[in-house]
């Protein structure tokens, strides 16, 4: 009877807190009342979600509530916050240990900055000086890019327990989705877009202080790019001596050998038509705002799909910018050697305000000095904060951001955007050292 008294106790506790949250972040609605509540004491001990169910003991939330109504409300959003970004379904092959604290810290952080009254509970100084940490190495506290920050840090045990500690609001015993990973991964990326959604567009103007939450759901929501793809837009359709085994008929080939004593008739042509990269401007952000490591991780990424011999041609003519509020150095690239000697002796000058007008400017004047024979775009790599042009460039442009840009940033609208995380770059480096390996492999002719 008793513990029945507290499974009504629990409900209601979580009923008030849901209907709080939703006045104050009226945004996540969809995610909020996405969870049925069930009373689960022999589930756990505290309070945890499958994707499903949200599952408690009606104890725990009757202590916590008594302490204060602020402690389940966090609680449950922090929760929510999981299923929102999809945690759950992306702990498979990770070390659970470590996933499960970046999660949590990941979510934590975002209390912390939205700062509403409902959710403000005190965080240890260990945890205030764990988010100081990632936050002057990342962008974007992910739950990725704090999984790798602690993967890089190798914690000891001790440092890994009170940091789950500080961190820890929910049990997370409940994640294991054997069998339900896919259906309720996609049922979540529906609602985390549906709230995306929601706060660019119709309650854009009252989701106030959820810029965290957006920038968040931005980096998961994004679809994965291939960044050889990308790169192969820009490629122009260039001859090269390759046997194109499409451009004849096979049937008059075989018809000669087997009549005419070993005499085809017909041959295949020498060479065919591909798309490839020759002429190309790399314009590279230097200001104070984007960082040195980025860029390098930038450039060795594009330089090594560029030396790729399935994306340029064996003449390249590239230029290199690098610029803030105006043009410090411009290299010309003819050759794969050439851009890694320039990679091995990389320097970066500038650290000034961003501009991106004067790259345009000097771009403009390169073409009609003839420095260029098809120039197909620029890829201007940048944290996205600067002064944009207003006119359309005779080529195309886009705009590549390592982590998602902050909502202020508006590119023009004939811009390209592609925002790379760092899976899409380490994918990219280890598909073309695969390439590399197997043309290495192949015999010479």
């Amino acid at each position: 009877m008793e513990e029945n008294n507290y499974n009504v106790i629990g409900g209601r506790i979580l009923s008030a807190s849901r209907t709080e949250l939703y006045m104050n972040l009226p945004y996540l609605d969809a995610a909020l009342f996405s969870l049925a509540d069930q009373p689960g004491e022999e589930k756990t001990a505290t309070a945890g979600t499958d994707g499903v169910n949200l599952y408690y003991s009606g104890s725990f939330l009757a202590e916590r509530y008594l302490r204060g109504s602020r402690y389940p409300c966090r609680l449950l959003l922090h929760l929510t916050l999981h299923c929102l970004l999809r945690h759950l379904h992306r702990r498979k092959n990770k070390d659970h240990a470590l996933w499960d604290l970046a999660c949590d810290a990941a979510v934590e952080s975002i209390l912390e900055d939205l700062g509403y009254d409902c959710i403000r509970t005190p965080l240890a100084p260990a945890g205030q000086r764990f988010l100081s940490e990632c936050r002057a190495e990342m962008k974007v506290l992910t739950a990725d890019a704090i999984c790798r920050k602690l993967m890089r840090d190798r914690l000891g045990e001790y440092e890994i327990a009170q940091l789950q500690r500080v961190f820890r609001q929910d049990d997370h015993a409940l994640w294991d989705l054997e069998g339900k990973d896919e259906q309720q991964d996609k049922r979540w990326k529906e609602k985390a877009e549906q709230t995306q959604t929601a706060m660019e567009t119709l309650l854009g103007g009252i989701a106030e202080g959820g810029e965290t939450v957006l920038t968040q759901l931005r980096v998961e929501n994004r679809d994965t790019t291939d960044y050889r793809a990308f790169l192969r837009r820009f490629a122009a359709p260039k001859e090269v001596l390759h046997s194109d085994g499409d451009a004849y008929d096979p049937i008059w080939y075989a018809y000669g050998l087997q009549h005419y004593g070993n005499m085809p008739l017909i041959e295949p042509p020498e060479t065919r038509e591909e798309k490839r990269i020759e002429d190309l401007i790399i314009a590279v952000d230097t200001s104070m705002s984007t960082s040195g490591e980025l860029v390098r991780e930038f450039l060795r990424c594009t330089w090594g799909i560029l030396r790729s011999t399935q994306t340029f041609t064996r003449r390249l003519n590239i230029h290199i910018l690098q610029c803030d509020d105006r043009v410090r150095s411009d290299r010309l690239i003819t050759s794969p050697e050439e851009l890694e000697a320039y990679m091995n002796a990389l320097e970066l000058s500038g650290g000034s305000a961003t501009d991106f007008r004067p790259v345009f400017e000097y771009a403009d004047e390169l073409c009609r000095k003839g420095a260029f024979t098809n120039l197909r775009g620029l890829i201007y790599f940048t944290d996205g904060m600067g002064i944009y042009p207003t006119r359309r460039p005779g080529y195309e442009a886009a705009f590549v951001f390592l982590n998602e840009p902050p909502m202020q940033v508006k590119l023009p609208p004939w811009a390209i955007r592609l925002t790379l995380g760092q899976e899409e770059l380490d994918q990219a480096k280890a598909e073309e050292l695969y390439n590399e390996e197997r043309l290495a492999e192949m015999p010479e002719l």
